[in-house]
């Protein structure tokens, strides 16, 4: 089918400029000046006022993610169709090894979920939570026919997902010669919990001890150390999930000045929300937004010191750390003991309209709005140019996007699985208008949804484009 998108701005790398958008089945055949296309398309998109754009590219997912005795309660059917309703097209989720288990067992576990529930296109990340012999085995397999090219280490989470220091210093070795790039979660688990237990000795239970008791010195001690362990190994490249703290941003671009192999992203909930304001909300209502890293305190310079990272590029990317569970049943795991709230917040539905914020706000470009949801994380992550951007060839995932549109997220009208939002009442400056898929329209501006579960296909990904 062709279909011909007319009258919009077309936003890519080299800037933003008028454009028609020519479809031929399942991907983009042509950028044509306005209005000199002479066939006869078999659909036709006005998109006069609108910006163009890729489809939204969310690198950092836990569907079904079992944790605390709980799982997340978007599995790949609910949490890919409400990614597609905000204008993410594809995911790169997390596939999870255990100690004692085979790394592609994890993985085989992980198709499962997946194959014939998404509604998106999506790959696959691999957690190593047993760092051994056979699991950096497994890791150059993996790289080499699966098409799962990052790997996730954690300091944090003792007994769980934590590799102490040889542990990940084995495994930046096998990424090195591999050409794989390490994903770290960077806080320094170990003395988390100490500080845990102390706080539950003393009777404080409240959800907003478990930011308190993971004080954002030590997520840049954690972050100051990964850098060292990966210039042992030679350079391995390194990208740190979920930043959240000046202190870890401070050590990233210290290491990127001397042009070091280091990458890192942040969330929105880093952006906009605090511990005071939400996670020390009364009673127990603060355990909607119990999350590792935790949100930070309001009066120190975490949320402008990111802001300032994203313009600068020190901060690549802007995923979710999508990981959602009910209120019911699921955070309440934890009342009358905050270590036991399952960590996780749901905004996959929002990451694309969040982010533009900072464009109504003067604080991005509309260009580095575009980079840092859906090119970047294309090159970084081995999917360029296939997505990530609007060019002959690449496939037609495309996001019509209304600057002067408006919107009022809620719970009421969301479409993740979950029983609140941890933005209720926040307004958008800016509206998700069409969501095309692979050339389907899957949203259109009525926000009729067209898409199936099932029709999402598994991508394997080559190495990152930013490797040297």
């Amino acid at each position: 089918m062709t279909l011909l998108i007319t009258g919009g701005e077309v936003v890519g790398p080299t800037g933003r400029f008028a454009a028609d958008v020519l479809v031929d089945g399942e991907t983009i055949s042509a950028l044509l000046a306005p209005g000199t296309w002479t066939g006869q398309p078999e659909q036709t998109i006005d998109a006069t006022g609108k910006l163009v754009i890729p489809g939204g590219i969310d690198v950092h997912t836990h569907m079904k993610l079992p944790f605390g005795g709980t799982h997340a309660s978007d599995d790949f059917d609910t949490g890919t169709r409400a990614a597609a309703h905000g204008g993410t097209t594809t995911i790169v989720d997390f596939a999870v090894q255990r100690t004692g288990e085979v790394v592609q067992d994890g993985l085989a576990a992980w198709h499962a979920l997946a194959d014939g529930n998404a509604h998106i296109d999506y790959g696959f990340h691999m957690i190593i939570g047993g760092v051994d012999d056979d699991a950096l085995k497994a890791m150059d397999q993996l790289v080499a026919d699966e098409g799962v090219t990052s790997f996730k280490l954690f300091m944090a989470y003792p007994g769980v997902f934590y590799s102490d220091d040889g542990k990940i210093l084995r495994a930046m070795q096998t990424a090195r010669e591999n050409g794989a790039t390490i994903m770290m979660h960077a806080e320094n688990g170990i003395a988390i919990d100490v500080l845990v237990a102390q706080a539950l000795a003393r009777g404080e239970t409240d959800p907003v001890y478990h930011g308190i008791t993971r004080p954002s010195i030590l997520e840049g001690e954690a972050t100051h150390r990964a850098i060292a362990l990966a210039q042992v190994a030679r350079d391995t490249p390194l990208y740190f999930v979920h930043l959240s703290a000046s202190e870890a941003l401070a050590e990233v671009a210290a290491a990127r000045a001397t042009g070091r192999n280091v990458f890192a992203e942040t969330c929105p909930q880093y952006l906009y929300l605090t511990l005071e304001d939400q996670l020390g909300a009364p009673g127990f209502e603060g355990a909607k937004w119990v999350a590792s890293p935790p949100l930070r305190p309001r009066d120190e310079s975490h949320r402008d010191d990111l802001w300032r990272g994203l313009r600068t590029n020190d901060l690549a990317i802007v995923s979710t750390d999508h990981c959602p569970f009910c209120m019911k049943d699921q955070k309440e795991l934890g009342l009358g003991d905050f270590s036991k709230i399952p960590n996780g917040i749901g905004t996959v539905e929002h990451r694309v309209d969040l982010v533009y914020q900072g464009v109504a706000e003067g604080k991005l470009s509309v260009e580095r709005w575009v980079e840092t949801i859906a090119t970047t994380p294309a090159r970084m992550f081995g999917l360029y140019p296939r997505k990530g951007v609007i060019a002959p060839g690449s496939d037609a995932d495309i996001v019509l996007y209304d600057p002067a549109g408006r919107t009022t997220i809620s719970a009421a009208t969301h479409h993740m699985n979950l029983d609140y939002s941890a933005w209720e009442g926040v307004e958008i400056a800016g509206k998700v208008d069409t969501v095309i898929s692979r050339g389907e329209v899957l949203v259109d501006r009525d926000g009729t949804y067209h898409g199936r579960k099932g029709r999402g296909r598994y991508v394997k990904r080559g190495l990152s484009s930013y490797l040297r």
